[in-house]
């Protein structure tokens, strides 16, 4: 009989490349905002909050 089973493979695996994976998708998000073409974004966004619904009128 096989000593790893699916489970204990899946865990090892789990345990190295997983965290190694949450890592790096943690790293991009964080990084996003900051790329060179996201400041007019940026911007847009940080003025939203002062927008009134009555703007046009």
């Amino acid at each position: 009989m096989n000593d790893h089973s699916t489970y204990e493979t899946l865990r090892h695996l789990a345990d190295s490349w997983g965290l190694l994976a949450m890592l790096v998708v943690f790293v991009i998000l964080c990084a996003w905002p900051f790329r060179p073409g996201a400041r007019s974004r940026n911007q847009e966004a940080a003025e939203a909050i002062f927008k009134d619904d009555n703007d046009g009128e």
